[in-house]
Order: structure tokens, then sequence, then C-alpha cells
């Protein structure tokens, strides 16, 4: 026991000294360096000076995200407490004020700081975050819900298979995360189904987010042709598990190992979203090394000179971040259900999870460098609460030393390692005995109104 405190209180120095002697190219001096608040600057709309002026109300937002009690309710309470401590006149605790102030909040403003930290941290990440010196970066999708109204639903349809007034209008998400840092670099969001409703769809406009040198992990769903020739063609090395359609012989091709060549695939058919210009400015055929290791078949550009099969297939098993990533911001900060009832502030609340995740990794990433560890070996949830517990205790700090026991905090708690840990994915605990909304609600409750509720099941 007494070995722990002493090595804790080495920690708690190494942490305060190094934090004293950081210069401003630190991780956490990213949130009032130059280029954040030119993005700030520049996206702010024209306002007044009143209570609820954009910065405020992007704050209050933020904290919205953060919190178990998203409502806006608890975000005005939380402003009208703070001002009466504070000594200042007291608001009023009606919210029609802050929701104002939200619609006026500019979408632009959020999303382009989401892009700008993340870029930020993925650029001055350390280089022995990294492999080879090159950035690593995920790409993934995931589906988000939001309440069920007619202006949602007319933009973002529930799923076809569901009844009228029985399901929840759904979006399909699309990010490009940094490994080393985990921050969002980039994101976009769109109609669940429909023309432009594929994450192929909603990538394609992010492709000028990667750097020539790049190295790209993402499951098999992206392993097509026209996106790795995409990628080719801008310097980007990739690494993906072969798509399923695809048959892989390995009697075919350049041998340069066991299970490991290198083949050409013949361009397919031209497909409908491409243009007959782009089609055929297309190459015919395209090189691609296809390995076998560890029970899986990849694909990848990386050469047998900047990766063996067996670090590649190493590589790859780091592409599970990304679906850490994901439950983070969906499970942990809550952004599985958007709560507003119109499209566009649907799309506000999405960056604006986005830009309070980065925020917390951007925490992380800091006091991980101060810590002398990876971000990666930090608990993203702990980080939450901490700053969270900070910011209620009304903490100002007006030094190094105060901000050092904050990064001391972060860096105590890490994740468990766990390689190829396997689980079922089933649930234990039982769900509720109610049975599914089957049809529209206002027809059940003209029902129940005449028949009553029906009798339980004995």
């Amino acid at each position: 026991m007494h070995r722990k405190h002493s090595v804790r209180a080495q920690q708690q120095q190494i942490i305060a000294r190094q934090a004293h002697q950081a210069d401003s190219t630190g991780f956490f001096n990213l949130l009032t360096g130059p280029e954040l608040l030119s993005a700030i600057e520049d996206n702010l709309p024209a306002h007044r000076e009143r209570l609820y002026h954009p910065t405020q109300t992007l704050a209050m937002f933020l904290s919205q995200a953060m919190n178990a009690d998203a409502s806006c309710q608890n975000a005005v309470n939380n402003v009208a407490i703070h001002r009466m401590l504070g000594g200042f006149s007291p608001c009023s605790a009606r919210t029609g004020g802050y929701c104002r102030a939200r619609q006026r909040l500019p979408t632009e403003l959020v999303s382009t700081l989401v892009r700008t930290t993340g870029a930020m941290m993925a650029k001055q990440s350390s280089s022995a975050w990294k492999m080879q010196n090159r950035t690593i970066k995920l790409i993934d999708g995931t589906t988000v819900t939001m309440p069920d109204t007619s202006a949602n639903q007319q933009r973002y349809p529930q799923q076809q298979g569901q009844k009228p007034g029985a399901g929840f209008p759904i979006a399909r998400a699309v990010a490009i995360i940094c490994l080393s840092s985990g921050a969002v670099i980039d994101a976009a969001i769109g109609a669940y189904q429909g023309k432009r409703g594929s994450e192929h769809a909603l990538l394609r406009p992010l492709l000028d987010t990667f750097q020539s040198g790049d190295v790209v992990l993402a499951d098999s769903y992206y392993a097509s042709y026209f996106l790795l020739e995409a990628l080719q063609a801008r310097g980007i090395s990739f690494v993906m598990p072969q798509h399923g359609s695809r048959k892989t012989d390995f009697r075919k091709g350049l041998r340069v190992g066991t299970r490991d060549h290198v083949v050409l695939w013949q361009k397919p058919r031209q497909p409908r979203w491409m243009s007959a210009a782009d089609y055929a400015a297309m190459p015919a055929t395209l090189a691609i090394r296809e390995v076998r290791a560890k029970r899986k078949t990849l694909v990848t550009s990386l050469s047998v000179h900047d990766a063996s099969k067996h670090a590649l297939a190493d590589l790859y098993q780091q592409r599970w971040h990304v679906e850490l990533d994901f439950r983070c911001i969906k499970a942990v900060l809550g952004m599985q259900q958007l709560n507003c009832k119109t499209p566009e502030m649907n799309e506000k609340e999405f960056w604006v999870y986005l830009l309070s995740y980065n925020l917390i990794r951007l925490m992380m990433a800091h006091s991980a460098l101060l810590a002398g560890k990876l971000p990666r070996q930090l608990s993203f949830k702990h980080a939450l609460q901490v700053w969270i517990s900070w910011s209620c205790q009304q903490f100002r700090s007006r030094g190094r030393e105060n901000l050092s026991l904050l990064f001391t905090l972060i860096a105590q708690r890490t994740v468990g390692n766990r390689p190829g840990r396997i689980e079922p994915r089933c649930t234990k605990r039982r769900p509720s005995a109610f049975p599914l909304l089957m049809k529209p609600r206002p027809l059940l409750q003209k029902k129940i109104r005449a028949q009553g509720h029906p009798k339980k099941l004995k």
C-alpha cells in the first residue's frame, strides 16, 4: 500500500513539473490557440450582447452533451444558479430564450470546430503514437435516431419495414477518427436509406480530409474497387479485410510470401452513382496486395517492405478502437438518440456531441503526454466524470499547478488490456413486459379511451 502511494505521488510530481514546463504547443493550449480562436471568430454570427450570446450558448449546448440530464431546463437552471452565486442578477428559469439562441447558433461554427480540433490533434500527435511516423485514420459508420416528428420523418425517414407511426426517424453517420489521439477528424450525416444514404456516399465528400502518407483502417464493407482507387490516387495506404463477394486465390498473382501475393483487380461495371466521364477516367486494373494472417484475408496497398503480413494483422486489430469510440460517443455521451424536433437542430446536436467528444479527447491526450502514456490507455468515461466534477466544483485554475491536478486525475485510470476478447452479443437482463408499439400512438390512445387497457395475461 505504501509503495502504491509513493508511485502515485511520484507520478503527480512528474505531471506537475511537466505541466509547469509545457509550452504553447501542448494539447490543452489548443483550446486558446490562435487557430481555434480564428475558427470561432470567422463563424460567429452577428449578434447583440445578451444573456445567451453565441459562445455562452455553445458552452451550454456542450454541457448538455456531457451531462446525463441533457434537458434545456437543466442547462438554464445551471446558468441561473451560477449567476446568483457569482453576484449577478438572477435570470429567468424559462427555456424559451435559450432554445431560440440554440436555433441562431450556426451549425457551420460547431462543425468547423470539430474539424479544426480533430486536425490539430492528429497533427500534433507524438511520433511514438504513430506507425513509422504515419498517421493512422479509422473509418466507420453508425446510426442515430431522433424524435418522431413530421419534419424529422421527411428528411430522415424511418426504416421501410416499420409501419407508419410505429418507428423513429433514423440517420446514418460516417466518421474519420485518428487512431493515436482518438479525435474525430471529420464526419458526415445523412438519411439512412435512399440514393445518398450509404456509408460510401457519405464518405466520398470527406476524402479530401486525408493527407498523402496516411494509413486507413476500415472493415470489409469499404474494400471496394472505386474507394481503394480513390485512396491510392491520393497517396493514401489502406488495410482492410477482403470483401465477402470477392474470392481470393493465392495461386494467382505475384507471390511475395506464404499466402501473400499481389494481384490485379479488374474494373467492375459502372455504378449508377458514377458519371460516364468519371468511370472512363478510372484505371482498368488495380494492383492490390492480399495476405492471409490470423484467420483473416486482408487487402492493402502497403508493400512487404512497409509491413509484413503479421504486422498487418496486428495493425488491423487496432481497427476495433473505432467501435469503442462510437460507444463512447453514443453510450457514454448519449448520442444514440438525438433530442430535437427539427432535422436542422438534430444535425447541430450531432456536431455538438462530436465537439464534446473531441474536447474530452484533447484533455486525455494532454494528460497522456504528461504522464508518459498512450491516449488509448486512458479511460474516456473517467476523463468525462473528472471534467464534470471539476466544472461543478467551480475550480478556476490560475496556473499550471491547478491544471496539473486535473491531468493527474485523468491519467490515473487506465483501461484494461484484453487482446482477443470475445463476448456474446446478448443481454442478460430481461426486457420490459410491455409489447412493441405496432400502431400509431394516437390510434391506440383513442382505442384505450373507448375500450380501456387490455387485460393482463395470466
